[in-house]
């Protein structure tokens, strides 16, 4: 029994991650317009003033690695701080062991600070007493108080790429091979673990170390496609239903419908049903542009979009997916026209800047007995007309054109359609 567990790593031992977290900045994997050679870091660190920093991102991109590496080549001393249990006392201690000593504080998860504890922490940095690292995986504009963002530097991290990730894992099974635990992986297999950990190395890492560890000893971790999909079958995809990639992963859905691509569409839908969206929420999102970018070239798409939306308040999970796919791909697929969001946002900044016109004598209330004697009259009901249509002003402030343009294009849509009646009709283009 004791060969079967000779390669596991020893009890107490940090995982991989903690092991290859880089010391410094040069080591870092990926974030070149962060970490790069003449990047503002770089030069504070240059001029050894780092001031306050804010690192923001999602989780396992090398925040907390970041700050680490700019305490270790700042030469101070490194201090993460508790953003939950930090009083007045804690930052004062800091305060005090930093008249000592260089200090960088390092908050993690700086968005649950409070204004007061934030106040006190920037009124020490201001004084140049610390430096301050805050870390943070929501938008900072929308989850920090303003007097911190203001006074920050806010740097954004961005997802790694598939190749940066696969230098992540490759990194991690070198590491594995110096400790005397032998890996073996096709190159394939290596960016498949890159490619389904969404660009978190943290979680490249631990996943390649549940993979390697374990095997009886004298034996090589041989890496298989089942051991794979078996590591990320609980959440293969990463999405923070409250944070930035709801809504950056909402935006690349509706801007696929928009432009027309039914491959996008899925793929994005399939995201947010996978992140665990709520189906209502994302119908609505199809509902609204039914109209804002179908509207009149296709007036069955908002009509198929409330059908879904009923349908998946009877229904819900997993049948719901295909609900919503159908409605997703009537928005996607159907001839597009903005000429409905574009027209009432004009006619509504119009209301906004001009002042009220009046309405016009023959177009007021005249269905009481007293109105013709208050002049409601000369009003032509355009049902009399063999037309259907008389020449009337309806807004005498408002020229034609003025709100409602016309995306009829090249297809039969309803719209194209209605041009042609009209322009027939009332001989105007």
């Amino acid at each position: 029994m004791a060969e079967l567990f000779e390669s596991i790593t020893p009890a107490g031992a940090p995982p991989l991650a903690v092991q290859l977290r880089p010391r410094t900045l040069d080591e870092i994997i990926g974030q070149d317009a962060i970490v790069g050679q003449g990047s503002i870091l770089r030069r504070r660190i240059a001029a050894g003033r780092l001031g306050s920093i804010i690192l923001y991102g999602p989780p396992g991109l090398g925040k907390t690695s970041i700050a680490r590496a700019i305490g270790t080549m700042l030469g101070k001393s490194f201090r993460p701080l508790n953003a939950t249990r930090a009083g007045v006392a804690d930052l004062r201690k800091l305060a005090d062991e930093a008249k000592m000593r260089p200090t960088i504080i390092f908050v993690d998860e700086v968005q649950r600070f409070s204004a007061t504890q934030a106040d006190d922490l920037l009124a020490l940095c201001e004084d140049g007493v610390v430096d301050f690292i805050g870390a943070t995986t929501g938008n900072p504009y929308h989850v920090l108080t303003p007097a911190l963002v203001s006074r920050s530097t806010i740097l954004k991290l961005e997802p790694l790429s598939l190749d940066d990730m696969t230098r992540v894992v490759q990194r991690g099974i070198d590491h594995l091979s110096a400790s005397g635990i032998d890996v073996e992986i096709a190159a394939e297999k290596i960016r498949r673990i890159a490619g389904r950990s969404g660009g978190d190395a943290r979680r490249a890492l631990t996943t390649l170390e549940s993979l390697a560890l374990g095997h009886p000893a004298g034996q090589s971790a041989q890496i298989t496609d089942a051991m794979i999909d078996e590591a990320y079958a609980a959440a293969p995809v990463n999405h923070d239903r409250s944070g930035d990639a709801h809504y950056d992963v909402v935006s690349a859905f509706v801007k696929s419908m928009r432009g027309s691509d039914p491959d996008a569409t899925l793929y994005w839908l399939a995201r947010l049903i996978h992140g665990g969206e709520d189906p209502r929420y994302i119908a609505r999102r199809i509902m609204i542009h039914a109209s804002e970018d179908v509207g009149l070239a296709d007036n069955t798409a908002l009509q198929t979009a409330v059908a879904a939306s009923q349908a998946v308040e009877k229904i819900g999970y997993p049948e719901a997916r295909i609900i919503l796919a159908h409605a997703a791909l009537h928005v996607a697929r159907a001839p597009k026209s903005n000429s409905a969001c574009r027209g009432i946002s004009l006619a509504l900044d119009f209301v906004t800047k001009q002042p009220p016109a009046a309405v016009p004598l023959y177009l007021r209330d005249a269905h009481y007995s007293g109105a013709s004697k208050l002049g409601h009259v000369g009003y032509q009901f355009p049902h009399d007309d063999p037309r259907g249509w008389v020449d009337q002003d309806y807004a005498p402030n408002v020229s034609s054109g003025s709100f409602y343009q016309s995306d009829a294009r090249d297809a039969a849509t309803f719209e194209k359609r209605a041009d042609e009646y009209w322009r027939r009709i009332t001989q105007k283009p």
